[in-house]
């Protein structure tokens, strides 16, 4: 499923126009990348968890050359499934 998809599924499920639920799916994920890059987590009960996972610094190789580099510290989104996600993914 892509965002197209996804927007025709909300628009079916809700009964609202197609722009009415791609303006929605929009929303929805803008407002979880501003929460997540405010360093905030946004928790869906049921769905799971967005969060800024942090990643150390460490040492790397360049797989061309073979020769050793720094690969600094970073963050990166993280998703942590919730319990309803995980058991609709196993019982289907």
């Amino acid at each position: 499923m892509n965002k197209s998809d996804l927007v025709d599924a909300v628009a079916n499920d809700s009964d609202m126009s197609k722009a009415s639920a791609a303006r929605a799916v929009d929303s929805v994920l803008a407002n979880v990348g501003d929460a997540l890059g405010s360093g905030d987590s946004v928790s869906l009960v049921g769905f799971g968890t967005f969060s800024v996972r942090h990643r150390a610094a460490r040492e790397g190789r360049n797989p061309q050359t073979g020769a050793s580099m720094h690969i600094a510290a970073s963050k990166v989104p993280g998703f942590k499934a919730g319990k309803g996600l995980k058991d609709k993914v196993k019982n289907s």
